[in-house]
């Protein structure tokens, strides 16, 4: 009788991007680790849709890069694939990248934290966009607030009132206000 292995089973992210689509769940991987979570919620995804609306009029004003939403594939090593709620790829030679293996890296990972996902988005994926050398916003729509997470920093920088970005030297950086914003997503506001 065989015995099943009691060890862990390290990802690539070959083996997670060859799972087969599964209607209701999204797959990632970070540093060899498995993570499943459930499809979003409505007012997951009406946040994801208001920032990414706002990043997408900032960014095209300012030629700043691509705006693109979850799902899409980010595969910074070989054991890691992450699918960021929202993400800003830089442009290359002045236009669009065509993939993430061109752009090579994101100016913005944003993650809408959900109950299923908190802790995976708080702890590994967040150390992850760090090492990337990118900027994170997790975004916790019970606590109207997002932390910041810059690479190298320890502690997040916390917005409760205005979120401020600005990835070049723009004299205006995209500003958002956040009691805006959350009412808009609670149905407060429309």
């Amino acid at each position: 009788m065989a015995m099943p292995s009691l060890l862990p089973h390290t990802w690539t992210a070959d083996e997670v991007l060859a799972i087969p689509e599964s209607p209701g769940y999204r797959f990632e991987a970070v540093d060899g680790e498995l993570i499943v979570s459930p499809s979003p919620s409505l007012r997951h995804q009406v946040a994801v849709l208001a920032l990414s609306a706002r990043l997408l009029e900032y960014s095209m004003r300012h030629r700043v890069g691509l705006v693109v939403v979850a799902s899409f594939d980010i595969v910074p090593d070989p054991h890691t694939v992450v699918q960021p709620d929202v993400l800003v790829l830089p442009f290359v030679d002045n236009r669009p990248p065509r993939s993430w293996q061109e752009a090579g890296r994101l100016l913005l990972a944003v993650e809408v934290l959900s109950p299923s996902t908190a802790r995976t988005d708080r702890q590994l994926k967040r150390r992850k966009y760090q090492e990337m050398g990118t900027v994170s916003w997790l975004v916790d729509l019970d606590e109207r607030r997002v932390e910041v997470w810059r690479p190298g920093a320890t502690a997040p920088e916390t917005a409760a009132q205005r979120l401020t970005w600005g990835p070049v030297s723009t004299a205006d950086p995209l500003q958002i206000d956040l009691a805006s914003f959350f009412a808009h997503v609670d149905g407060e506001e429309l």
